[in-house]
């Protein structure tokens, strides 16, 4: 059975995800979580995609893991709900994470739960201005899974992380960004052209090196200097053989714009 829920476009190098339960407020199901994690492979290996746009239809982004599946309750066996994370919510986001593409998240109206981190997780993250990030599992006696603990302090530090999960407080969009939750809020009207504006620019990137950076930049929140530096001249090196990195030195050379090629 075809899963629904799930919009799924390629257009001009930019794969677009949008999550279409409105009535939900786009709450996840199992199936559109796996869905979601199959398109981001896709757009990994494919070389016609260059960068990818998540988002949402409706008020909200995404509340959430659907909990109505029962999820909550029925009788367990020690060690199904550690199961449960690790095979879905958390490699939903280590699917966004290891996307060799860049990724932008277009929020549009409420991200909880799994839904915040599902944005956060993101390369670049744009809010419209009724936006809302809200850390809810405290108000259901729940730890943060999904990754927040993980990316939340790396994003603004373990003091305001906690704060927000030991409240479960509404964060506005404009407090996303005085923080550094978000990189820019838009009205909400200019959201989607604002991010296709971003993802064409992508797009046109030097998608390998794009690709090495991003793995650069998450890798260094865990390593020290030295395996950081190493990082770096391997991932250099690398680059370096691709047609994008030779055309870049070529054009800076005859003084001309680069026309990069993904490859």
């Amino acid at each position: 059975m075809p899963v629904t829920g799930v919009l799924h476009t390629v257009d001009a190098g930019v794969a677009h995800l949008t999550l279409d339960r409105p009535e939900a407020l786009n709450a996840l199901t199992p199936g559109q979580r796996e869905l979601l994690i199959e398109l981001l492979a896709d757009a990994s290996a494919d070389p016609g995609v260059r960068a990818v746009v998540v988002t949402g239809t409706g008020r909200g982004f995404c509340a959430g893991a659907d909990l109505r599946g029962g999820a909550a309750g029925g009788e367990r066996v020690a060690g199904d709900v550690a199961r449960m994370i690790r095979t879905g919510a958390q490699r939903l986001i280590a699917a966004v994470l290891d996307c060799e593409k860049p990724v932008i998240a277009a929020v549009n109206g409420t991200a909880a739960g799994l839904g915040a981190h599902l944005a956060l997780a993101c390369d670049l993250v744009l809010a419209a201005e009724s936006a809302k990030f809200i850390e809810v599992f405290v108000r259901r006696g729940l730890v943060p899974d999904g990754g927040g603990a993980y990316l939340l302090p790396r994003l603004i530090g373990p003091h305001r992380a906690k704060e927000l999960m030991f409240f479960g407080d509404a964060l506005s969009a404009a407090d996303a960004e005085r923080i550094g939750l978000v990189n820019r809020v838009v009205p909400d009207a200019e959201l989607d052209k604002t991010a296709r504006d971003w993802a064409a620019r992508l797009a046109v990137g030097p998608t390998r090196a794009l690709a090495l950076t991003k793995q650069l930049v998450n890798a260094s929140l865990d390593a020290d200097r030295a395996a950081a530096f190493a990082a770096e001249a391997a991932a250099q090196e690398i680059n370096m053989t691709t047609a994008d990195a030779q055309e870049g030195v070529r054009s800076f050379v005859e003084r001309r714009s680069p026309e990069y090629r993904g490859r």
